[in-house]
Formats: structure tokens, C-alpha cells, sequence
């Protein structure tokens, strides 16, 4: 399966985002990619309170118009995140879309783990001022395919438990869409992605964010694609794109049989 990712940066401009969206999704799948990500915050992104001021629920506009970009090109297409609304009164959640190549709706998870970090010399970032977090792991099927997905964003990257949760539930590719930040990106977002490939050897998709948002927005960029083994199969440069990689089942299948530790768990 061809399998691409979308680095973007987003900005408050609502529009100009989707539109760029809309344009890389439609390129990647001129390109013949049967399953397209979008990063973290594609719509919009930069101040929190803006952020969360341009939630929509899950049958609104934004949804909607990508359900149907997916059913005219015939892709499965992850849309990273987006600020999904809540009850009255109640902080958004940051919510990933999972849609199908008929335009439907095939998994909704909304981010656990939220950033609430004072990092020296750095931003301070406190994502649930804004943001409730979600509750339910979550895995689901793509049709027509041997794989099963796990949805993460973001931050939940460093709790590597929610990823052995995600494998005991049949995932065997992971997607991360992002806006890592550009202090702890420089050090940490490659060497991460890795592990989680590696431990659970599971194929990860990693989507994100890069450059100025806004005033102390700054994301660290650098997409990859990485194999069961840990092997980088697709890594952005600085910039809007899209990356591509095959993803191989039989060489997964593979791995496993070959290195089955994840049959050797002592704590299940």
C-alpha cells in the first residue's frame, strides 16, 4: 500500500489552510497514494484560544467537505487533528479522523495526553486550558487492507503504553500526526517515532507541523515514515509537502514471525 504524509504550516488563516490541505491531498493522490495523513492542527493552528474558538462538531463543515474529498479521490485519508466541540461550555477536544475511500467514517479519536509543559528557554505550552482530553484507545480496520491503525496524536507519543494497548487490539500501523515543537523535536521526535516503530514493530505515519505558527508557535517539521524494523523510509525537509512510502505487509508479517516479542510479554 502507497501511504503518504502532509507537512504543512498551518497558521490562524482558516482558509488558506484548507486550501492548501485540499491541494496536497489531491497531489498525493495523483501520485497514486491509497491512504493519505494530514498533521496536528491542519486547519488552523497558533494562539490556543483562537484554536479553540474554531472548533466545529464531527458532522460539521470541515469533516464533511474532507468525507467527501476522500470519496472523489477514493483514498483513505487521516485528518490529523482538528479542535472537535464538546458539550455547552465545555473545552473542545483535539480530535483525529480516521475517513474510508467511500467517505465514511471509520474511526474518531480525541487525544489523550495533553501538552502541559515549562520547558527553560522555551514557551510555556498548556494545551488543556483550552482542551479536554479524550478517553478511549483506539484502533480500527482499513478496508480492503491486512492493516489495523492506531490513532495517537502528538504528545501521546511519549506514553508508550497507549501503543501496546493499541497491539493487543491487532494494530500493526501507527499514525502520529504532530505539531511537535521545535525544542523538543530537535531531539527527541526522531529517536521516539523509531522506538515506537521498533517496539511494537508496527509501521508509523507521522504527519506534521512545521515552521512559525505565531508568536511562540514554532513546530520542529521533519514527516517521516518509519518501518517495523526502525528503517526511515521517507523523511520531509524544511517546508509544505508530501512524503511517500510503500508499505509492505508480507515484510511485517515477517518481522513478527521472525522476532516475536511481542508474544514474549511478560505483562499483557
Amino acid at each position: 500500500m502507497r501511504v503518504a504524509a502532509v507537512q504543512l504550516n498551518s497558521t490562524p488563516d482558516r482558509q488558506a489552510n484548507l486550501a492548501r490541505a485540499r491541494a496536497l491531498v489531491a497531489e498525493a493522490a495523483r501520485r497514486e497514494a491509497q491512504l493519505v495523513a494530514l498533521p496536528e492542527h491542519f486547519s488552523c493552528y497558533g494562539p490556543e484560544e483562537l484554536v479553540a474558538a474554531a472548533a466545529q462538531p464531527l458532522n460539521g463543515s470541515l469533516v464533511t467537505e474532507f468525507r467527501e474529498l476522500a470519496r472523489q479521490l477514493g483514498i483513505t485519508l487521516l485528518l490529523g487533528s482538528f479542535p472537535e466541540q464538546a458539550g455547552a461550555g465545555e473545552r473542545p477536544f483535539n480530535t483525529s479522523v480516521l475517513i474510508g475511500p467511500q467517505g465514511q467514517i471509520l474511526a474518531r479519536y480525541r487525544k489523550m495526553h495533553l501538552f502541559d509543559v515549562a520547558l527553560p528557554g522555551a514557551p510555556a505550552h498548556r494545551e488543556s486550558g483550552f482542551t479536554q482530553p479524550g478517553t478511549e484507545v483506539v484502533t480500527a480496520p482499513l478496508p480492503g487492507t491486512p492493516f489495523v491503525a492506531g490513532l495517537a496524536v502528538c504528545y501521546d507519543l511519549r506514553f508508550p503504553e497507549l501503543f501496546r494497548v493499541q497491539v493487543s487490539r491487532g494494530a500493526n500501523l501507527i499514525f502520529l500526526p504532530a505539531a511537535f515543537t521545535y525544542t523538543t523535536g530537535r531531539d527527541h521526535w526522531e529517536v521516539l517515532l523509531r522506538a515506537r516503530a521498533i517496539e511494537n514493530l508496527s509501521y508509523v505515519v507521522a504527519p506534521a507541523q512545521w515552521g512559525q505558527h505565531a508568536p511562540g508557535r514554532r513546530s520542529y517539521g521533519r514527516s517521516l515514515i518509519i518501518d517495523p524494523w526502525g528503517l526511515i523510509l521517507a523523511q520531509a525537509p524544511d517546508g509544505d509537502g508530501v512524503i511517500y512510502a510503500w508499505l509492505d505487509f508480507e515484510r511485517l508479517y515477517r518481522l513478527r514471525r521472525e522476532l516475536p516479542c511481542l508474544e514474549h510479554r511478560c505483562l499483557k
